[in-house]
This record gives structure tokens, C-alpha cells and sequence, in this order.
């Protein structure tokens, strides 16, 4: 049974501290966004970051171990909230882990989503034996959402959203990426920015657009030389995951399987964001009850 998560959490955050803050984000809690990861905003009246949620909802899904993947920019933060040590630490019953992101020498930003997973599991190579989940920060999926990559049997999946579950402005909805799949619901393709008279023929056979949120599940073994072996974007000049995934697919048709799933995924891309992610957590948390 998989009972390992693993957090990426070494990106810049760029599109948060480019962005201006909107109606209901103080000037203060502007500022902290402009120093801090996204996943360490201080939010709700216990100011306690989205990961503390995060992490609280892989815990109630059945999650054992968490490997978080940091920067050498914000990996001193982020020890100070969830451990000292490198390994094993423990966070509310968690054992709790650390890897670095390290950005080449002839770069100011990291390397990309790819090479965020393969050091997280180049360096804990126990990865590389075991199946685990993967997921972003920044976003707070649900219980429900881990156990359904914890109890699937496939050694490769992603929970597929239902994008018409989002509560997102329709235009930032339409900016997301697209999977599509075979009718066993095995993905062959991933489109980014597909245009709106397009969107409708990568429905699945319900009529439904789905998206993919970054929560995945992988095995080890199969994901690693894809991760490792990832080409460079030649605009983005990043080595992204969805590469890494289409090629292995490309390898292997019945690869990756998606989940079907309707619900919202509050998410820090944008300092507006915060506000609503706040309002998310007064309403759905009473305190988190660890035990």
C-alpha cells in the first residue's frame, strides 16, 4: 500500500511575488508572499501555512512519510516548521523527511517540475524501490482525493479533475492544461493552452473536460529514468514533468491512468489567491485535530 508523499516545494514562486494583491489580501500578508514559499503563507487565524492542511488531509488519507523537495533558498524555512533533521522527523505522527532542488551553477531558478522529482528521488533513494504520491505545495487536495490514488491499483496514475468542479474564474479554468484519454482511460496526451473551439473533442465519453491538478501516483522504478532523462522545454528552458510522463506513456500506451474526480482545489499561484484560500479554510476547518 502506498503510504509515502512526496511535496514539491523547491520553485520561486514567481507568478505569486510578480502579481499585485487584490481586494481582502492585506499589505502585510502581501509582503510575507514576496519572502516566503507559497506553501508557507500564513493563513486563517491560526496563520498556520496551507501545507500544516496538507499535510493534515495526506495524514487522514492514510499517508505515513512525507519527503519534501526545497530550495536552497527556502529549505531553512521550511525545516524550522516541519524538522531539523534530514530524515525522519516527526510532524503530528508523520515522518517527515527533506530534499534539495539544487539549481545548476549557470542558473538563477531551478531546473524545473522533472528535476524537482528525480533529486527528490536521487537523493532519497528509497523512492526508487516503492510506489509514492506526488503533489505540489501550493494546492490543498483533499482526503478523498489522496485515497484515491492510495487505494488504486495501477502503478501509475493522477487523480483526472472535472474542470467545470473548479471554483475559478472561467477564463483562468480554460488556461489549463487538457488530458486526454484512451477508452480504458489510459492518457496519451496532455494539451497545454488548447484553444476554445478545440476543448470539446478531448472530452471523455461523458462530454466531460478533465484536468490534471499535479497530484499523481508513481512507481519508482518505472518513473526515475524518465525523470532523470527529461529534455530541456525549448521555451521555457525547464525540464516539466507532463514531458517526463508523456514520454514514458509514449513508451508504454497503458502507463498512466487518471482517475475521474469532481471537486474544488484551492491553489496559491496568485497573491488574490490568498484571500479566497483563507475564506476556503474558515469555512471546511475547525482547527486541525492531529490525533
Amino acid at each position: 500500500m502506498t503510504d509515502t508523499l512526496v511535496i514539491l516545494a523547491g520553485g520561486m514562486s514567481s507568478r505569486m511575488k510578480k502579481s499585485s494583491a487584490g481586494e481582502g489580501v492585506s499589505a502585510q500578508k502581501a509582503k510575507e508572499a514576496d519572502s516566503k514559499s507559497k506553501g508557507l503563507i500564513g493563513l486563517g487565524e491560526e496563520n498556520r501555512p496551507i501545507m500544516d492542511y496538507l499535510l493534515y488531509n495526506a495524514k487522514q488519507a492514510g499517508i505515513k512519510n512525507i519527503v519534501i523537495l526545497t530550495s536552497p533558498k527556502n529549505n531553512e524555512m521550511f525545516h524550522k516548521l516541519y524538522g531539523e533533521k534530514d530524515v525522519d522527523n516527526d510532524f503530528h505522527g508523520l515522518k517527515i523527511s527533506f530534499a534539495t532542488q539544487h539549481i545548476p551553477d549557470d542558473r538563477e531558478k531551478p531546473l524545473g517540475t522533472a528535476d524537482a522529482l528525480f533529486q527528490a528521488i536521487d537523493q532519497r533513494e528509497e523512492l526508487q524501490e516503492k510506489s509514492f504520491l506526488v503533489c505540489n505545495s501550493d494546492n490543498l487536495y483533499s482526503p478523498e482525493a489522496f485515497k484515491l490514488l492510495i487505494e488504486d491499483d495501477h502503478p501509475n496514475a493522477w487523480v483526472d479533475y472535472d474542470r467545470s468542479g473548479f471554483d475559478f474564474s472561467q477564463k483562468r479554468i480554460e488556461a489549463f492544461s487538457v488530458t486526454a484519454t484512451d477508452e480504458d482511460g489510459y492518457l496519451h496526451d496532455i494539451i497545454e493552452k488548447p484553444q476554445k473551439k478545440d476543448v470539446s473533442k478531448y472530452a471523455d465519453e461523458d462530454g466531460i473536460i478533465r484536468v490534471s491538478m499535479n497530484l499523481f501516483k508513481f512507481d519508482g522504478e518505472m518513473i526515475f529514468p524518465f525523470v532523470r532523462d527529461c529534455p530541456m522545454n525549448p521555451d521555457r528552458k525547464e525540464k516539466e514533468l507532463p514531458t517526463a510522463i508523456l514520454n514514458m506513456v509514449e513508451e508504454n500506451k497503458k502507463a498512466m491512468y487518471g482517475i475521474p474526480h469532481r471537486e474544488h482545489v484551492p491553489d496559491l499561484t496568485r497573491k488574490n489567491d490568498i484571500a479566497k484560500v483563507i475564506d476556503y479554510i474558515e469555512e471546511n476547518y475547525q482547527g486541525l485535530s492531529w490525533e
